[in-house]
């Protein structure tokens, strides 16, 4: 202990902005680790009645959490390198789904230079993905394929999406998946592909979003009229998937439940609109402008790598009930 604490006095000014910092997100994240631990239990098939029951959520929470971590502390580590003011990451837990909704962090100052844009938006990403690989190939190798059950009323199963990314790894890990039969995610392969959602969505090429800061580092001001034409694009994307999906089982003469559970396939794609929407709403839809100057080869390089793995992780829908 130190003098200064030992007299009753407050710390310097330094560890106390540090304090004052960290002390907010830091609260998040424990808050974070314990809905998540408690979704991950529930998927275990663990009922939790205890704080001692939800640590058998440990095996999804705590691949989920690395993947998540690694990605916002790759915004916050290279955004400190470039000197750029920024918040620490915030994690937004929920006590339900899959624990949390990720997190956010606030840049506080216009990031000038475009190579930096393209370093900080797309830092999170790749580290995030480095981590969700080896997570998603471990947990598909150790999953179970075997036959569909028959579609049921009272209990609907949740249909994973399906990307190129993962329809490859599925591939590797399982060879030709015979007709009538699927494969069951344990909770280490949810975790995984949770980490190849989380990375799509945060790459969609739209106003201040991951592939946003990418897209606007790569192409300047004219991005913002992409945004526009994104953001129009997700709720056709959604209602596409719907009628792919929902008129072949209206044509079937299903079940009613049926037809609307797969008219709803794409659903997600619609929410997330307007939420986008929502947020433009209040920060607008136009990226802070930047420094004007060509980006760096290498800066060039990675802003395609990251649209290439916006094409590769994107999944039509995201999860539906079957």
């Amino acid at each position: 202990m130190s003098d200064v604490e030992a007299a009753g006095q407050d710390p310097s000014p330094a560890r106390r902005s540090v304090w004052q910092e960290w002390r907010v997100p830091l609260a998040l994240f424990v808050a974070t680790m314990g809905t998540t631990l408690y979704g991950g239990a529930l998927l275990e098939g663990v009922d939790v009645q205890t704080p001692r029951d939800a640590l058998a959520g440990w095996v999804f929470a705590l691949p989920l959490l690395a993947i998540l971590l690694t990605h916002e502390l790759g915004h916050y580590v290279v955004g400190r390198l470039h000197g750029v003011d920024l918040s620490p990451p915030h994690f937004i837990p929920i006590p339900f789904g899959f624990g949390n909704l990720g997190a956010v962090i606030e840049i506080r100052q216009r990031i000038a230079r475009r190579d930096a844009l393209v370093d900080i938006g797309a830092a999170g990403p790749l580290a995030g993905l480095i981590v969700a690989l080896p997570i998603l190939a471990y947990g598909l190798a150790t999953s179970e394929v075997r036959a569909i059950e028959a579609r049921s009323l009272e209990e609907p199963v949740m249909l994973e999406g399906h990307s190129i990314l993962y329809a490859l790894l599925l591939r590797l890990t399982h060879g030709e998946i015979p007709d009538g039969h699927d494969i069951y995610l344990n909770s280490v392969a949810l975790a995984g592909w949770a980490g190849l959602l989380v990375t799509m969505i945060n790459l969609v090429p739209f106003g201040q979003l991951d592939g946003g800061h990418v897209a606007f580092g790569l192409f300047g001001e004219s991005q913002n009229r992409r945004s526009r034409w994104v953001l129009g694009a997700l709720p056709v994307v959604g209602i596409a998937m719907g009628l792919v999906h929902g008129v072949p089982t209206l044509l079937a003469k299903a079940p009613w439940s049926f037809v609307f559970r797969d008219l709803s396939a794409g659903a997600s794609w619609i929410l997330w609109a307007l939420v986008l929407a929502a947020l433009s709403r209040v920060g607008g839809i136009d990226h802070p402008p930047t420094d004007e100057g060509e980006l760096s080869p290498k800066r060039r390089a990675v802003a395609w790598l990251c649209l290439v793995l916006f094409g590769l992780l994107f999944m039509p829908s995201w999860m539906r009930t079957y």
